[in-house]
């Protein structure tokens, strides 16, 4: 899986999930049938919003497109559907082209911790997937145990 097939998955899942939130809370504040998809939705929405800052932040490093457009792919997952135009833009201007950069190179923004970092974690594929697996647990359990966004209804 390419860098670009990846990002676009997880983006692509962020704004289906997005989808089902707003289907629920349409549900429920609507229609008045139940907070049952509201529940799912936000549930299933919280883990891919996760698993999207995660793959933002892996996929910007691995393409070296610095902090503040790391950032910036990262923030995108809180507007609904903007993480599709962002795939969009990122394909448009070359910056998801490219495989995963497993061996160093003479560029300088190869130099880095953060590359030799990830060089490392490509290099043990089981233990790259746990660990991200791993966070995206703890994350969304901590989350969970802080509370819904807004309070409870």
């Amino acid at each position: 899986m390419t860098p670009r097939l990846l990002f676009r998955s997880v983006a692509i899942a962020e704004a289906i999930t997005w989808t089902l939130l707003i289907a629920g809370m349409l549900m429920k504040y609507v229609l008045q049938v139940g907070e049952l998809g509201v529940q799912i939705g936000g549930f299933l929405h919280g883990l891919v919003f996760i698993a999207f800052g995660l793959t933002a932040g892996f996929v910007g490093a691995n393409q070296h497109w610095g902090p503040k457009l790391t950032a910036i792919a990262m923030v995108t997952a809180i507007v609904p559907f903007v993480t599709i135009f962002l795939d969009r833009g990122l394909e448009k201007n070359g910056l998801l082209d490219g495989d995963w950069r497993r061996t160093r190179t003479d560029d300088p923004r190869d130099q880095t911790r953060v590359s030799a970092l990830l060089r490392w974690a490509l290099a043990r594929p089981v233990l790259l997937v746990t660990a991200m697996a791993v966070a995206l647990v703890s994350i969304m359990a901590t989350l969970l145990t802080l509370g819904p966004p807004g309070g409870a209804s």
